[in-house]
């Protein structure tokens, strides 16, 4: 499976020095993943969004494995946690466990709303928890809330 790479340029981001933030989207869902392109294209961030669909091509590409070598380190990952293949908490353990990925902030988005994977979310060092909204209009906000906090309020690390 092959990396999706959307790059929108507009602006320069005062909060995280100018520079181009690159996002991992994990995600199965196609419906899900146009919706996060869309949300995140009206704006004025400029990033690449890079987009694999399960748990198992999430761990190649942050670990630059054989098809992403190139692959660029992510500033913030969004992260299902209903993945194909491996499971999101294991791509999540895997992150926050490793000297080199722990400090990418990790946007857990997710279908569940279920208090137990709330909880092991969080004790696995997820950096916040969001229930997916049904409601298209309603998911467009919560992507671009993201957007708004993680990309131009939060500083993100710069020694990724």
């Amino acid at each position: 499976m092959t990396t999706n790479t959307i790059s929108t340029k507009l602006f320069q981001n005062p909060m995280n020095e100018n520079k181009t933030v690159e996002i991992l989207l994990v995600e199965d869902n196609p419906g899900d993943i146009r919706l996060t392109q869309e949300a995140l294209k009206e704006g004025q961030i400029p990033h690449n969004l890079h987009t694999v669909m399960d748990g198992a091509e999430a761990i190649k590409f942050l670990f630059r494995e054989p098809g992403y070598e190139q692959a660029k380190r992510p500033d913030l990952i969004l992260l299902d946690l209903n993945l194909p293949k491996k499971d999101g908490r294991d791509v999540l353990l895997k992150i926050k466990t490793d000297t080199s990925l722990k400090r990418i902030p990790v946007v857990v988005l997710t279908t569940s709303n279920a208090e137990s994977d709330i909880l092991k979310a969080y004790d696995l060092h997820a950096n916040c928890y969001i229930t997916k909204p049904v409601d298209f209009n309603r998911f467009i906000e919560v992507i671009q809330s993201i957007k708004t906090f993680w990309l131009t309020t939060v500083r993100l690390p710069s020694d990724l």
